[in-house]
């Protein structure tokens, strides 16, 4: 299985792809929190991560990828 192309939305929520991404990844994501537990505490350090590597789009962002965020700035 390839690794979600995880990213961050705005400042405060984040995606794990497209949508065959996170259907693909939610057996995995599934023995995650299994394992280590629920994560929504760690929302906004997951986000600020993203946003510090370039992986975020922001609404109403002319971007369509992160990828783009790049070109833009």
């Amino acid at each position: 299985m390839s690794t979600p192309a995880i990213c961050a939305i705005g400042h405060d929520c984040y995606v794990l792809g497209d949508l065959e991404e996170m259907d693909a990844a939610a057996d995995e994501l599934e023995r995650i929190g299994e394992k280590f537990g629920d994560r929504d505490f760690l929302l906004r350090e997951i986000v600020a991560y993203l946003r510090s590597i370039r992986r975020y789009l922001d609404p109403g962002s002319p971007a369509q990828h992160w990828r783009e965020n790049a070109k833009l700035h």
